[in-house]
């Protein structure tokens, strides 16, 4: 600074210019910086200002998208709720028919459970009098009742076999009356 003021009280015309014309320069380029440093701080305020409105929509989306998920979640709840309600329905169901179908085999099984123990087999022979005639009745019977048959029953035909035995030996005899 001496030095701005020395030039300023002694020296020459030359170097008043000179310092007039550094005056002159650092003044337009302070007044230049001002307004790079104006123009700076202007487009700060608008990114500022766009920033802050990219925020707010960013959460009103954030807001909405949360509201979404929200909603998403309680449909899932509900829609799981049914499925699981569903599933134990048909569990119930499944049960249910279980048991009527136990009962329905118990039937079935009741109904072809054969009451033979305290059957008369020598029904199937009544009629038969010769032995033509005793053997052809025994084939017919095997045929009904055989095991392999739908209808065919294992005591039953151990019975027939043995009331066929039985007339047979008596025919043989000569015993049948």
């Amino acid at each position: 600074m001496d030095n701005f003021e020395e030039t300023l009280v002694h020296g020459s015309e030359e170097e008043l210019n000179k310092l007039k014309s550094w005056l002159f320069q650092e003044n337009i380029r302070i007044i230049s910086a001002t307004k790079e440093l104006e123009q700076m701080q202007e487009q700060f305020l608008k990114e500022k200002v766009q920033f802050q409105e990219e925020m707010k929509a960013l959460n009103r989306k954030m807001t909405s998208e949360r509201q979404r998920l929200k909603e998403d979640n309680s449909f899932f709840a509900k829609k799981m709720e049914i499925l699981q309600n569903g599933f134990e329905q048909l569990d119930m169901d499944r049960r249910r028919l279980n048991k009527e179908w136990a009962k329905l085999e118990a039937k079935r099984e009741m109904m072809n459970e054969p009451v033979y123990g305290c059957m008369d087999v020598s029904v199937f022979f009544k009629g038969v009098k010769n032995p033509l005639s005793l053997k052809k009745r025994y084939k017919d019977l095997i045929k009904i009742f055989h095991p392999d048959n739908l209808s065919g029953d294992k005591e039953i035909i151990q019975m027939i076999n043995k009331e066929y035995e039985g007339l047979k030996a008596e025919f043989e005899t000569g015993k049948h009356a």
